[in-house]
């Protein structure tokens, strides 16, 4: 079985320390800082595996999945992010990732993310049958505000707008906004 794996991540010491723990678990390791220099690589390594880091420097690593998946059809991709929402990875998963993860991750999660076969679908990620980063449960306080998240992102960062979506004050949700649940 082939391991390459493309690492397009722009903290470069994060994706080092990535490269180093994989490489010590049979990964054949390669880094992209951004978009068009990981789509150069993809081209040259065709990796089995893709970590993608949802925010490069300038630019959105949603906007790779596609280019990536058209190079590497079968590669199995996930996205990392330390900014996890039920929202970005029903997007994710909707472009064609196979897997979100949150950040930080440990090594073992990491590798049996990347070996597992069965995708997660977004309707997994919808119904709640799927706690972002973890293997617990989501409260009800944090399932509400990834809701008001969602309700956010559709709305453009639009406060006054969402809070009229929401059907609440402006500043409660200001204030439902500043507290992040665990």
């Amino acid at each position: 079985m082939h391991k390459n794996l493309l690492i397009i991540e722009d903290d470069v010491a994060f994706a080092n320390a990535i490269k180093r723990r994989l490489t010590n678990k049979g990964f054949n390791c390669h880094i992209a800082q951004n978009g068009s220099d990981a789509l150069l690589l993809c081209r040259s390594v065709l990796p089995d595996y893709i970590l993608l880091d949802m925010k490069l420097e300038q630019e959105n690593g949603l906007s790779l999945i596609k280019p990536l998946r058209a190079i590497v059809i079968n590669s199995h991709i996930i996205l990392l992010t330390g900014f996890a929402s039920i929202a970005s990875a029903v997007e994710a998963i909707k472009l064609g990732a196979d897997d979100y993860l949150s950040k930080p991750v440990n090594t073992s999660t990491l590798i049996s993310t990347l070996l597992k076969q069965s995708t997660v679908s977004a309707s997994e990620i919808e119904e709640g049958q799927l706690a972002i980063g973890s293997e617990e449960v989501l409260s009800a306080s944090r399932v509400e505000w990834e809701h008001i998240q969602q309700v956010l992102k559709v709305n453009n960062g639009n406060v006054s707008e969402t809070a009229r979506q929401l059907n609440m004050h402006r500043r409660t949700l200001q204030r439902k906004l500043q507290k992040k649940p665990q």
